[in-house]
């Protein structure tokens, strides 16, 4: 069993990407709001306070994604409205011997469960995207289905469509 995984996480070639390390939460933001390597390093720098070559600690992602649910985020002129997944979305729900017991769910059953829309996923110290049903990430983790999700955000565009809207 394995998943299909979209080769742009992986492609970003520019003499930043090629000088990071530990940078597995900014290809997920570059490549779930299609924006640039560059624009995506300085965002994760910017909101998350991420250092260069450090990785992006968790804690400052739940934190900012929390607040970004009420204010959004913008990148390279496009506007994100931010939805942080609750338990219901990110755990299956079990009986147990009687008892109702909640356990994480498998990437594959994440994105069983999620077929449209934009994620930016969080799984055992890593970071990933789902884009609507295809995952973004390294091509050596295509045999990973069964690695739990411990987070998960929805980027929705906003104003991105071309649609005029009445109540925006």
């Amino acid at each position: 069993m394995y998943l299909s995984v979209n080769k742009k996480y992986g492609s970003f070639d520019s003499e930043l990407a090629r000088s990071e390390k530990n940078d597995c939460v900014v290809r997920s933001v570059a490549s779930a709001a299609e924006v640039t390597y560059r624009t995506a390093h300085k965002f994760c720098k910017d909101f998350f306070g991420r250092e260069n070559k450090r990785g992006t600690n968790n804690m400052n992602i739940v934190s900012q994604m929390l607040l970004a649910e009420t204010s959004g985020i913008e990148l390279e002129g496009k506007k994100f409205a931010v939805r942080v997944l609750g338990r219901g979305e990110i755990k299956n729900r079990y009986k147990l011997h009687g008892k109702v017991i909640f356990r994480k769910k498998t990437l594959k059953s994440f994105i069983s469960s999620h077929l449209t829309g934009t994620y930016l996923v969080m799984i055992a110290n890593h970071a990933l995207t789902v884009k609507d049903g295809e995952v973004y990430d390294w091509k050596g983790n295509t045999y990973k289905p069964t690695t739990k999700v411990t987070a998960a955000y929805e980027l929705i565009g906003k104003g991105n469509s071309g649609q005029l809207s009445l109540f925006e």
